[in-house]
């Protein structure tokens, strides 16, 4: 802490993440490192499978590989400092750790929103446009969309995080999160702009909107071709196609509308932390385990992959 025009000004900040016994801290320890593990493994088995299976080199395959690696570095953005809390005694991070953690996590959140995007006008063209399908979505394209997402999102959020991080920060520097959250952070500002706080507001619930509307317009005309398919064995495929992503969107974006729809109330922290830990820590495990379940493509190749 460092004093200056009689302010307390902070320049680190405690995470109280979930509080509880030391015991309690130990298996938390314990069960999140189980978590984190699986998912490092899981996604990278999904990876590797791509990248060694001939028959999965496709755009959906190729857009499913990378969205696998977002997903690594995604999780990894909160669970090792999420970690390395439950065995501190102080659970401080530093200033310019706070505000990188920040950064990252929402910049992969965000691109997580503009892939998720991607894959569904994949699987659209797939099934709406299939005869130009090929011409369409060529490996030129596929490479643009990816590296639009990754430039996108790590965009997004950068101009508004640089403008708090020059913000002073006074009196507590407690923040009821496992992470840095801008909520908590913009309360600890030694002088409120609430113009900030909307600005924050808007730019976090554009890409999360607009995106899913894109994607839900997406399935409403993937449905409409399914629905003119003649046989029933047509339809199954069609809908096998693009059952695991729309499994994967309902999960994440699920997680995220009821946590920013959910009221105001005195458990309005706790709320958040169950729902930012849902869409950042479950999901990330859960996603590579329904696509190799309800792929059979996928499963084959993991099959071949693991030597199982």
């Amino acid at each position: 802490m460092k004093t200056s025009n009689n302010f307390s000004t902070t320049t680190d900040f405690i995470l109280l993440g979930f509080p509880c016994a030391k015991e309690g801290q130990v298996l938390l320890f314990v069960l999140f490192s189980v978590v984190y593990l699986l998912t490092l493994m899981a996604n990278g088995s999904i990876i590797c499978a791509v990248r060694w299976d001939q028959r999965l080199h496709t755009p959906m395959y190729i857009l499913l590989a990378h969205f696998s690696f977002l997903e690594i570095w995604y999780v990894t953005s909160t669970v090792p400092n999420m970690l390395a809390n439950f065995l501190s005694d102080t659970k401080v991070i530093s200033f310019s750790g706070c505000f990188l953690q920040f950064y990252f996590f929402f910049s992969l959140g965000c691109t997580e929103c503009f892939f998720l995007a991607i894959m569904a006008f994949d699987r659209y063209l797939a099934i709406c446009q299939p005869l130009h399908y090929l011409t369409v979505m060529t490996g030129h394209l596929c490479t643009n969309l990816v590296v639009s997402c990754w430039v996108i999102g790590f965009l997004w959020f950068l101009i508004p995080i640089i403008v708090i991080s020059q913000r002073s920060f006074c009196g507590s520097r407690i923040i009821d999160h496992f992470l840095c959250d801008p909520g908590p952070l913009l309360a600890l500002t030694c002088k409120k702009v609430p113009v900030l706080k909307l600005v924050l507001s808007i730019l976090s619930l554009l890409p999360i909107i607009t995106l899913f509307l894109f994607i839900m317009a997406s399935y409403a005309l993937i449905l409409r071709a399914v629905l003119k398919v003649p046989s029933a064995a047509g339809r199954r495929k069609a809908f096998s196609t693009c059952g695991s992503h729309l499994a994967v969107v309902s999960l994440f974006y699920g997680s995220v509308l009821v946590m920013y729809g959910s009221p105001t109330s005195e458990h309005e922290a706790g709320i958040q932390k169950i729902g930012t830990l849902f869409y950042s820590v479950v999901t990330p495990l859960l996603n590579p385990i329904i696509y190799s379940l309800r792929n059979k493509d996928m499963k084959k190749a993991l099959q071949k992959f693991l030597k199982i």
